[in-house]
């Protein structure tokens, strides 16, 4: 114990100073979602929208349309186009407050209306206490929550707790594309809850189902709950999670709205 105590010493602090000040956030190199650029689409090109295994691109009119809600980050799109209006990119997954926020095409009337609403947790300046509920990951959304409570990410420093008890929690945070087996937990849990309470689907799956909506599971967690906080990615990675519920808490700016991320 005492060798780990002078490492400790000589090492210093292994927690990163991101996202409070500038720091690593330990994504660097990480390929993210990919980036729709329409304006070089060919008219009739469909070979993006064949490519993709979750139906995330598909068309508006005459123009292709990007769904991050179920994009699983697998860069089919971004080979096969043949224009390059598909690029490979290192954003993160990001959170976002509503659901259309995640799709391009979105009318300016509702970019307007979207751009004035509040998170639901704004002004939330008391720690954050999440349940977290596996309604039937892969665990690839649990490897990266995990990371969340290491030494370099630290969430606790930021005031966000994970707790085992719904009775203590304040957001209900669930991955897994929702099978039917777990909706009675799920209901559950969210009933055991205290008001006011929140509900996060994070990860592709409980977002909008993954590569598996229908059947056995279902086409996103709000059809079963309601939603106020919605972070795609397969996996989202630990610091778009940590991104996400700073923005829920009022704490970030939302990065994306009507499918276009700021600097677009």
């Amino acid at each position: 114990m005492a060798l780990w105590t002078l490492i400790g010493l000589l090492e210093g602090s292994a927690t990163t100073s991101w996202p409070l000040r500038p720091g690593p956030d330990g994504q660097d190199g990480v390929v993210g979602m990919p980036r729709l650029d329409p304006g070089r689409c060919e008219a009739g090109c469909e070979v993006c929208a064949a490519s993709c295994p979750t139906g995330a691109i598909g068309l508006a009119g005459a123009r292709i349309a990007l769904d991050y809600g179920r994009c699983v980050v697998c860069q089919r799109c971004v080979e096969t186009c043949p224009t390059g209006a598909l690029a490979e990119s290192g954003d993160w997954a990001f959170g976002a407050r509503t659901r259309d926020d995640l799709r391009t095409g979105i009318e300016a009337a509702g970019m307007a209306a979207l751009a004035a609403a509040d998170g639901p947790g704004r002004g939330f300046w008391r720690s954050l206490h999440v349940r977290h509920v596996d309604a039937g990951s892969c665990n690839g959304c649990e490897s990266e929550l995990q990371a969340l409570n290491n030494p370099f990410y630290n969430l606790h420093r930021l005031g966000i707790f994970f707790t085992p008890s719904p009775r203590f929690a304040d957001l209900l945070l669930v991955t897994g594309p929702v099978t039917r087996a777990m909706l009675e937990p799920l209901r559950r849990t969210w009933e055991a809850m205290p008001a006011p309470r929140w509900v996060m689907a994070s990860g592709t799956c409980a977002v909008s189902g993954g590569i598996a909506p229908g059947g056995p599971c279902l086409s996103g967690l709000e059809e079963a709950l309601p939603v106020d906080l919605y972070l795609p990615g397969c996996p989202p990675n630990p610091a778009a999670i940590i991104e996400a519920l700073l923005m829920f808490l009022g704490r970030r700016a939302q990065r994306v709205r009507g499918g276009r991320i700021d600097g677009e």
